[in-house]
Parts: structure tokens; sequence; C-alpha cells
């Protein structure tokens, strides 16, 4: 069980979702991104810290279609019985989903945040938690994105670690602890 300090803690795991791996485009450093999840998920699990997962959802024939195997979270991270899953049609998590009920109901105040896509998802997600006065850690080495705009993902993902500096605690993942 988590101690008194971290009890309002919950790890907040954006749309890993198995079409993000796909063998001919997957997702930038994506083995790594798996372990590091992997790893967040062990040490916010042993602490019995609530993990909380966000799937994106598109239409019939798209990437995201609902139900689809692509649209399933990724295997290596998958829910355990009891893990809530929310559903999501657009980049922040906590728009016309029931995100905030699910903090509120569990009193949670802090969430660390990892997943996909850094520009869209995580990006949206972050900026709005702040906005309703959650306090922020992001896994500066836990979110992922792919080269865009003339810019590499590693860029892009370092670009935007430093804005989420200005309302968030960036960590990477080994050093973020729930205990």
């Amino acid at each position: 069980m988590a101690n008194q300090a971290d009890s309002n803690t919950a790890l907040l795991i954006i749309d890993v979702q198995t079409a993000m791996f796909n063998e001919e485009n997957p997702v930038y450093a994506h083995e790594e991104l798996l372990t590091r999840i992997g790893g967040l998920l062990a040490k916010a699990r042993a602490s019995g810290v609530p993990v909380i997962y966000v799937q994106h959802n598109e239409g019939a024939g798209e990437e995201l279609e609902t139900g689809s195997p692509a649209w399933e979270i990724h295997a290596a991270i998958a829910p355990e019985e009891g893990e809530p899953r929310i559903q999501k049609h657009k980049p922040d998590s906590f728009e016309d989903t029931d995100l905030q009920s699910e903090l509120a109901a569990r009193g949670i105040g802090k969430l660390v945040i990892a997943g996909l896509q850094t520009d869209m998802c995580v990006n949206a997600t972050a900026t709005r938690a702040a906005e309703l006065g959650y306090a922020i850690t992001v896994a500066g080495d836990a979110h992922s994105t792919w080269a865009q705009g003339g810019r590499s993902a590693a860029e892009i993902i370092e670009a935007h670690n430093a804005r989420f500096s200005s309302f968030a605690r960036i960590q990477n993942s080994t050093a973020i602890s729930f205990e």
C-alpha cells in the first residue's frame, strides 16, 4: 500500500495502443518506451498507487478503430483487472471523458504521466491537468512520438519536456518513486 504522502497519486498512461507499434513505422524508441512504462507500472502497483489507462477511439476503418486489435492497450503493459480505461476521442484526456470524475472519486491530486503521443495527447492532457490544478510529474523518458515538421522525434520530446517543465516536474522513469 502507498504511504500517506503519496496516497493521492495516480499513474496515468495515455494511448499506449498496439497501432502505435506497427512494424512499418513504430513510435520512436518503442522498445525502451515499453520497458520504461513497464517499470513505472511495476512500481505503482507495488506501492498500491492507482493506474489509469487512456485509450484513443476512432471510427470504422481508422487506425485506432474502437474495439479493433490495433486499438487495444499494448500487451506488454496491459491493464490488470480493476484498472480503469478512460475512453477518449480528442487529444485532451479530460475533454468529454470521465477522467476527472474518476480521479476525484479516488481523491487524486497528483499525476505521473507517461504515454503517447508527446506533441498531441500527452501535451494536451498534461496542459489541461495543470489548468485543473493537479500536481504533475511527467516521466520525461516515458513518452514518445514520431519525427515530423523537419524535427526528429528526440527533438520534439526534448522541446516538450522543456515546455512541460514550466508547469510540471520532469523526471526519468527510474527516478520516479511512488513510495
